[in-house]
């Protein structure tokens, strides 16, 4: 029960900025309109399909009889939008309804932020810290607050990060006591199926499978050089990847094709009976056909879009993503007077991902210098969600992507801070100096995600308020 309430405690703050409100603003706001609706088709006719000529604004007024049965092409995997779905099968066809599992699982990936931290670190400060972090995050509160892919990406990562963490754990428990090694490691099988559920979601996981493969090979290596054990690479291999190869290759592509059933049982869904004439069978040619447009559109997406960002920027947060803005003259939607504004803008606390890019930096120094641990997964975590779309510079993307790479910024940040503050080489006074300097980051970070979360949530403020979180002219 190591830290269970205070990680309790941090998913009820975590849902007290989460989950009020949350049908607020009253409509389909920026994907939404693509990833809430096809949630409603999966729902309703197994596929994704088409809608009625302004399907939004009647969806808005409260009309749900909007659905068509023509097909329509769609460009990421079901499993994301049949969890929206689960929420829109509950509650209904409305905001709340295709926001609340988003909602649900951000209060989650707060208490999973903290379990990880206490696992990587054993230091319940550091823990501690990097899980209010991700709970008072805006790109976290906002993911959190939406009907995106992104949201359920970042679980099911963080779901197989933790499980290889626990399976790390106990392979060091087991060599130990020289217990035998089973060649079927639940809690690596465990990782397998998260990684699938997010590559199931959104291809982009894809990048983390050969980050995580590389991170049973490095702390198996560890675990066995502490204990002295012989014959590393041999027992690696035997006892780590071996064994795992096969449940990887049969586990992976089994449970995305799964994720496919309602195409399979379809008979209308795009592409679903697409003449052929392979040796393969007609629906798997099918899918596989679709799968190369799906890869087409990916590659080739290269329009001009304003709120494109290149994710050499993404740390920093140069150019954030508005999913909603309105304005407002007195008396309109709680304007008292003047004019007003109210915006969902998908943007990080300014100090956690500025501090946390400061971090990461160190990290690389731990790295060099100490070959630390803890500092090396942390890095594999953020590269696998950054580095592959620095290859991408053509084609348009989006800084609401970064939600990935939270995790390795709060983690980052909270290690860094707790090492300032234990710190062996300092006197009293630089400890006591160390420990108000981590102590007035934390209460900046506190302050600034109180500044900001009235646009982080679509409140209602004065035009004048809202211009004074507009730091720069490329958050507008």
């Amino acid at each position: 029960m190591q830290g269970w309430w205070l990680s309790l405690t941090l998913g009820l703050i975590s849902a007290g900025l989460r989950l009020p409100n949350l049908s607020q603003p009253p409509k389909l706001i920026f994907d939404e309109t693509y990833y809430a609706k096809d949630a409603w088709a999966l729902l309703q006719n197994g596929y994704e399909s088409k809608y009625v000529e302004n399907a939004d604004s009647l969806i808005a007024n409260g009309d749900t009889d909007v659905l068509l049965t023509d097909p329509t092409f769609i460009v990421h995997p079901p499993v994301g939008k049949w969890l929206i779905a689960l929420g829109e099968a509950v509650f209904g066809f409305n905001p709340f309804g295709w926001r609340i599992v988003a909602a649900l699982v951000g209060i989650a990936m707060v208490i999973l932020i903290h379990r990880i931290a206490l696992r990587l670190f054993h230091h319940q400060l550091t823990a501690f810290l990097a899980a209010l972090f991700f709970a008072i995050d805006g790109m976290a509160i906002v993911h959190s607050r939406v009907a995106l892919l992104d949201q359920f990406v970042t679980f099911f990562l963080l779901l197989a990060f933790a499980s290889l963490l626990i399976d790390r754990d106990t392979l060091n428990t087991k060599l130990k006591s020289s217990e035998p090694l089973s060649r079927l490691r639940p809690w690596l099988i465990l990782a397998i199926i998260f990684t699938a559920l997010a590559i199931s979601t959104k291809w982009s996981a894809l990048w983390f499978a050969p980050v995580f493969a590389a991170f049973i090979v490095f702390y198996g290596m560890r675990v066995r050089m502490r204990l002295g054990i012989l014959n590393i690479y041999k027992q690696i291999w035997k006892d780590d990847i071996l064994p795992l190869i096969p449940i990887a290759l049969f586990l992976v592509p089994s449970i995305y094709i799964l994720s496919w059933t309602g195409w399979f049982l379809s008979d209308n869904a795009w592409m679903r009976n697409a003449q052929t004439e392979t040796l393969l069978p007609d629906a798997l040619q099918n899918l596989i056909d679709y799968h190369v447009a799906m890869w087409n559109f990916h590659v080739n997406l290269t329009i001009a879009h304003s709120y494109s960002a290149n994710p050499w920027t993404w740390p920093l947060q140069i150019r954030p993503t508005s999913f909603f803005f309105e304005s407002y003259s007195a008396g309109e939607n709680g304007c008292e007077s003047g004019s007003c504004a109210a915006e969902v803008l998908a943007i990080g606390n300014p100090l956690i991902w500025w501090a946390g890019t400061l971090a990461l930096i160190h990290q690389i120094w731990r790295v060099i210098r100490y070959v630390d641990g803890r500092s090396i997964l942390i890095l594999g975590f953020f590269l696998a969600g950054w580095l592959p779309w620095l290859f991408f510079q053509e084609r348009t993307v989006f800084g609401f992507y970064t939600i990935i790479l939270l995790p390795a910024i709060v983690l980052a940040l909270s290690y860094s801070l707790s090492l300032l503050l234990g710190s062996p080489y300092q006197s009293r006074l630089g400890r006591a100096s160390a420990a108000l300097s981590v102590g007035t980051v934390v209460l900046l970070i506190v302050a600034l995600s109180i500044f900001f979360y009235p646009i982080w949530v679509g409140e209602t403020i004065s035009y004048t308020y809202w211009q004074i979180h507009m730091w720069f002219s490329s958050w507008i």
